[in-house]
């Protein structure tokens, strides 16, 4: 008599979860699919953001960004762009990195950007202009992870401050939560504390109310183990934002010719009241417009070169930080911390910063909001593609999507935030080693309101620790040539104006 031994073979998943290896992950397509709509609605602001960063400021062809005098034309044109470069990105991701993380235009650099546009308006500059040098920015960064260099940096950072990234980005996008909708704000009396609760000290408008709401309510449903926590709260909050701007016609927040805010207590970006029609037709003209060399002739190389090299840290390390602390919420990280096909997702991060200038609409990058849609069970590439679908829906349905106010949004990068700061016990607070870089490293990212700035203050440190303690040994050379970068980025402005 014979026994058969033989196992059963595990069966081959197709579809969907063998595409995504959505179950070998521990998700579901449900999960995915709203984790991919969470992650959209904390990042759906940057349509409405980047329009007003961007826009209403005249560069030295006397025109508006978009090629127009129209400042409700020249919003309307980035809103676009800027809707589409992220859902295509977004979806790029997904398909080719299967990582839960979407990109949109970057923060900061849009903000780089219009300001480069009025420091050199005597030199001619323009948007198109400034553009080209994110393209060119881009491609360098497209280089770097090409040759390998970019993804050796990356594993070259010791675990710990890999750790003490994460806990800084969630510290950070707590207080952006905060400040986004108003909890938090510069005083009303300049030349007191940098920062205050609500308006002179105390919490005012019906917006505050809003967001403590929604942070209340997504606290509950999670500690309840809802599922859907936080859709469900951002959801909630833009309903009771509706019924109260309905009952009580609040308005959006107003500024006087003198630039002073007449109305603080008003509705910050969005005014949250049902739109006149939820469709529209996209106008994509702001696509491709950018001058790949343009600057160089009225700025001069040297200034054109200390852009880049600003542009380029702040896109090289923010990713870095921003992976790792989404594959850190997701448990995607390996025990080096570092998470599958980086390579993958580097290049894809890359071209979006080519995509971005391409656009015309600022260099594209991953977001730290994607924590949101991590928290709600998001653990692959489709969550990605679900929120980039969202964004390209977004050109034909801006007025719906619009609805939600930042302070209906907010809350969950609040929760989010603490979440991710709960990592901070896994650093050993008592080697001063360790502890000094990871402190500056999670403190100075809120602090000066800037991922980029906290890395490089804690690669500095670590570097200058090891240095006094006779272990210089134990710093990976790469360490110490990014350690150096790092240094340059801190005094650029010095040095810009020595070379000029």
């Amino acid at each position: 008599m014979s026994t058969d031994t033989r196992t059963t073979p595990t069966p081959t998943r197709s579809g969907l979860d063998g595409f995504f290896k959505i179950t070998e992950r521990g998700s579901t397509v449900a999960r995915e699919v709203r984790g991919g709509v969470v992650t959209f609605f904390t990042m759906a602001y940057i349509v409405v953001l980047n329009p007003i960063i961007l826009s209403g400021v005249i560069d030295g062809s006397g025109e508006m960004i978009g090629g127009t005098t129209d400042l409700k034309q020249s919003k309307l044109l980035v809103a676009v762009g800027t809707a589409v470069v992220a859902g295509v990105m977004s979806i790029l991701m997904g398909l080719v990195a299967n990582f839960p993380i979407a990109l949109a235009a970057g923060l900061g650099i849009n903000g780089l950007i219009t300001g480069m546009v009025l420091t050199h308006s005597s030199e001619k500059i323009t948007f198109a202009d400034l553009m080209g040098l994110v393209v060119i920015e881009g491609i360098i960064i497209l280089v770097l992870v090409l040759t390998g260099f970019r993804k050796a940096v990356f594993k070259a950072i010791p675990g710990t401050l890999k750790v003490a990234i994460s806990v800084g980005i969630g510290l950070f996008i707590a207080y952006i939560g905060v400040i986004d909708a108003g909890f938090a704000r510069r005083p009303t009396t300049p030349g007191t504390v940098p920062s205050e609760l609500g308006i002179g000290g105390s919490l005012d408008g019906w917006p505050t109310l809003v967001f403590v709401v929604g942070v209340f309510l997504i606290a509950m449903l999670l500690i309840r183990k809802v599922k859907g926590a936080i859709l469900i709260g951002i959801v909630g909050a833009t309903v009771l934002a509706m019924v109260l701007e309905a009952v009580f016609h609040i308005g959006p927040r107003i500024f006087d010719k003198s630039g002073a805010l007449t109305n603080p207590s008003a509705w910050a970006l969005t005014v949250p009241r049902l739109p006149d029609s939820i469709t529209n037709t996209p106008d994509l003209g702001i696509l491709g417009q950018f001058s790949l060399l343009g600057s160089f002739g009225k700025l001069g190389i040297v200034t054109s070169i200390m852009f880049v090299f600003s542009l380029l840290l702040a896109d090289f390390f923010d990713t870095m930080g921003t992976v790792v602390a989404i594959g850190t919420e997701a448990k995607l990280l390996d025990e080096d911390g570092n998470p599958p096909h980086t390579d993958r997702i580097l290049v894809v991060d890359s071209v979006a910063a080519i995509a971005g200038g391409a656009g015309g609409v600022s260099s594209n990058t991953s977001y730290i909001e994607s924590a949101s849609g991590v928290e709600e069970g998001a653990r692959t590439g489709l969550a990605s593609i679900v929120t980039g679908v969202l964004f390209l829906l977004a050109t034909f349905l801006a007025p719906l999507f619009a609805v939600v106010p930042s302070e209906a949004a907010a809350p969950a990068l609040v929760i989010v935030g603490f979440l991710m700061m709960t990592q901070v016990k896994n650093i050993e607070w008592d080697d001063m080693d360790i502890a000094l870089p990871a402190f500056l490293t999670i403190v100075l990212m809120p602090f000066t309101y800037n991922i980029t700035v906290g890395i490089g203050a804690g690669f500095i440190a670590w570097v200058l620790v090891k240095i006094v303690r006779g272990k210089t040994r134990e710093v990976h050379p790469l360490l110490w040539i990014v350690a150096a970068f790092f240094v340059l980025y801190f005094v650029k402005a010095p040095l810009q104006s020595l070379f000029t």
